[in-house]
Formats: C-alpha cells, sequence, structure tokens
C-alpha cells in the first residue's frame, strides 16, 4: 500500500474550505495537466487532487469526470468512498481517550471487552484437524491498531457486504475464533482489529462511535461532508467507481460492492471504523493539517504532540518488513493511509505539506493506472515541496 502519497475549478468553492487564505497565483494548473492523459487515455475517470501546507491549501485541483457516461465533470466538492483511509480517523478518536487518560495502548483488549477473555491462537491446522494453545499474551490495544493482533481481515457473517451488523456484533464474531497467529510474531492487515478499536471507544465513552467521531473531530474539524451515511444531497455528489472492463480495452462504471445500498440506510447499514466513511478532499485535508501541525489546528488542540507521533511512527516489531503505526502506513518520516478504490492521504512533516489524492478505482485498466498516484505526488513535491515556513503548534 503507497502512502505517498482539469482545467475545471469552481472558486466559489473556497468558501466551503475552513481553512486560512488559499494560495493566490493564478499559475496554470500542473497537476491536472499531468492527469489529463489518464483521463484521455481511458484509464483513469477522474480526480481531485489537493496539496496543503500546515497554514493554507496550497493548490485543489480537478481533472476528468464524476460520471463518464454523462461527461459530469469532476468536481471539487466531489464525494468519494475513502475506505480504509477510515482507520487513521479512528485511531487519532481512540487516541483522544489515551490523552484524557481513560485508556493505554498497552491494555489488553479483554480489559474493556470481555467477551475476547480466553481467546485461543492456533498452533497446527490442516484439513482434518486443528490445534488451539493459550497465546503468550492476550491481544493487546497496539496490536489491534497495528495489525499485529492475529484477527483476520473480517469474520464469516461480514457478508455479502462489510455494515451489515451492529459493530458490537461484528466485534463478538471476532472474539469468537481462535487468532490465527501469535501476537505480535505477524503483520496481517486487519479491518477486524479497527472495527475492535471503534468498538473499544463506545465501551469507555458510553457514546456510539461514529456519535464520538462527530463531537471530537468532525464538527470542530469543519469536517461537514464525512460521513458513514451520505444524504441525499452527498449522494448526488458520490463520484462515479470504475474498474477495467472485461477484455480490458476501457473502464466501466462498478459499484461500491462492499456496501449496502441505499448509502442513506440508517436501519439496515452500520459505521464500519475500518472503512466505512465517506468524504471529500477538503475534509481529508483539514484531518492532515491537524497531524501535520502535530494535533492542533486553528487554535484548538485535538491530540497532544506525544499522541500524534506515537500513533505516526513505526509501531510494529523490528523484524517484521512491514512498517505501520497506529493506523497509519508510516514511510520514514512520512505517514498515511490509502483506500480500496486509490484514495490516499500522505502527510510529510519534512516538506510541511499534505497531500490528498480522490479517486474511485476498483481495479486499474493497465499498469498505467499504476503510475497516476506517483505522477501526482511528484509533481505536487516539484510544484510544492520547498519548505514552507511552520508556526509552530499551539
Amino acid at each position: 500500500m503507497s502512502i505517498l502519497p482539469r482545467p475545471l475549478f469552481t472558486c466559489a468553492l473556497l468558501a466551503v474550505l475552513p481553512l486560512s487564505s488559499f494560495a493566490q497565483d493564478a499559475a496554470p494548473k500542473p497537476i491536472a495537466a499531468k492527469l489529463q492523459p489518464f483521463v484521455d487515455n481511458h484509464v483513469l475517470g477522474g480526480a481531485v487532487t489537493l496539496v496543503a501546507s500546515r497554514d493554507r491549501v496550497l493548490d485543489l485541483e480537478t481533472v476528468g469526470y464524476a460520471d463518464v457516461a454523462a461527461k459530469k465533470p469532476m468536481a471539487a466538492d466531489s464525494l468519494f468512498w475513502i475506505a480504509s483511509m477510515s482507520k487513521p480517523i479512528t485511531t487519532a478518536a481512540f487516541m483522544i481517550l489515551v490523552d484524557e487518560g481513560k485508556v493505554k495502548v498497552d491494555d489488553p483488549v479483554e480489559k474493556y471487552l470481555p467477551e475476547f477473555k480466553g481467546q485461543m491462537v492456533v498452533a497446527e491446522k490442516d484439513e482434518s484437524h486443528v490445534l488451539l494453545r493459550k497465546p503468550k499474551h492476550p491481544i493487546l490495544i497496539r496490536n489491534i491498531m497495528s495489525h499485529t493482533s492475529g484477527l483476520p481481515f473480517k469474520s464469516a457473517i461480514e457478508l455479502p457486504t462489510l455494515d451489515l451488523f451492529p459493530l458490537a456484533t461484528r466485534v463478538r464474531s471476532y472474539a469468537a475464533a481462535p487468532l490465527e497467529f501469535e501476537p505480535d510474531s505477524k503483520y496481517q492487515y486487519s479491518n477486524a482489529g479497527i472495527n475492535t478499536t471503534g468498538r473499544i471507544i463506545e465501551v469507555v465513552t458510553g457514546k456510539k462511535y461514529e456519535d464520538f467521531l462527530d463531537e471530537k473531530l468532525f464538527k470542530p474539524l469543519g469536517m461537514k461532508d464525512t460521513t458513514f451515511w451520505p444524504n441525499a444531497g452527498q449522494i448526488a455528489r458520490i463520484a462515479k467507481s470504475y474498474k477495467a472492463n472485461k477484455d480490458k480495452s476501457d473502464i466501466e462504471e462498478t459499484p461500491v460492492g462492499q456496501l449496502l445500498y441505499p448509502l442513506d440506510d440508517h436501519q439496515n447499514r452500520f459505521p464500519m471504523p475500518a472503512g466505512g466513511l465517506f468524504s471529500t478532499a477538503a475534509d481529508v485535508a483539514r484531518f492532515g493539517q491537524m497531524l501535520l501541525r502535530g494535533g492542533e489546528l486553528d487554535g484548538k488542540r485535538y491530540l497532544s504532540e506525544a499522541a500524534v507521533k506515537q500513533m505516526t511512527s513505526r509501531q510494529t516489531p523490528p523484524n517484521l518488513k512491514e512498517s505501520y503505526g497506529f493506523g497509519y502506513a508510516v514511510n520514514g518520516a512520512t505517514f498515511g493511509h490509502g483506500g480500496a478504490y486509490s484514495t490516499n492521504l500522505s502527510v510529510d512533516p519534512q516538506l510541511n505539506l499534505v497531500l490528498v489524492f480522490m479517486v474511485q478505482n476498483a481495479g486499474w485498466r493497465n499498469d498505467d493506472g499504476k503510475k497516476i498516484q506517483p505522477a501526482f505526488t511528484e509533481t505536487a513535491v516539484k510544484t510544492f515541496g520547498a519548505p514552507h515556513p511552520a508556526e509552530p503548534a499551539k
């Protein structure tokens, strides 16, 4: 998973960005120009890209279409299913509780969720038998946030979509099965672990997970379009998602198969901490700026600098090749996360940049698709990568 990360531009949209002044350069839009050939060659439907420093949005560009068949241009306020980019948001919310002294990352999960008491680990397994044993230690909160717990990606009940059952029900299904490996011995990407983190938020606070996110992050940060249940107006702004057609000669529209429709169904759809959010480039940038500033934005502190540093630093054991923090992929000083449909957030403290890449691709048509995000990143860093003066965090 990479963590690095049209000419149409709506000036009126700047009013919806609750950031300080937008860069006033009237220079040609270099990123859209770089990505336009991918649209012309039917590899990319469309994209929204955003580059910000800690203090302002430096660039916001759109290219291609939100709906290719209808020739509907991509808009700067288009919504996207950000999928696993929900993970760093969930762990940031959890670290608020760490700052408040209500939880510790080295606490056993079973301290808050007793259904995990006595959970065993698979010692041997083949077609004819499974041998279980007691793990060396029960899974810790740090394990579920760094994908080193032994929990699976998902459980058997999370079919055909991932949002069918209340969070508490899904988490009990994870506890009912044995761990797939000894905690800390492997890295295995796990929606189950991050969903369990969200459930601990509920138990500790006595609030619904989604309400806690609204109260502590979305509303104060001005992330007005970030939600598990887009309303009718937001649904109309969701960019269509695409994949390669059968003979890989073009791209075709494809629904998000991991989610239940209609998306605004509050009765039958439930929040997924590991991957259920919809958002916009502007909203994701607000979150990224808060992280870049060490947990503070616009004079309000959300997280301590220590919490941000811990989340965004490598937490996987040194003997493992994967470098992952608590909800963040980590590459040196740079950190961030991607989503299943190719969205991406990357934060680079050394260059003082937040890079937001918003697309909806369920599978690239050819290898050129893999060049799109690197082309964005390279152009953004080349154009805006000179270190920007940084005010100290408040």
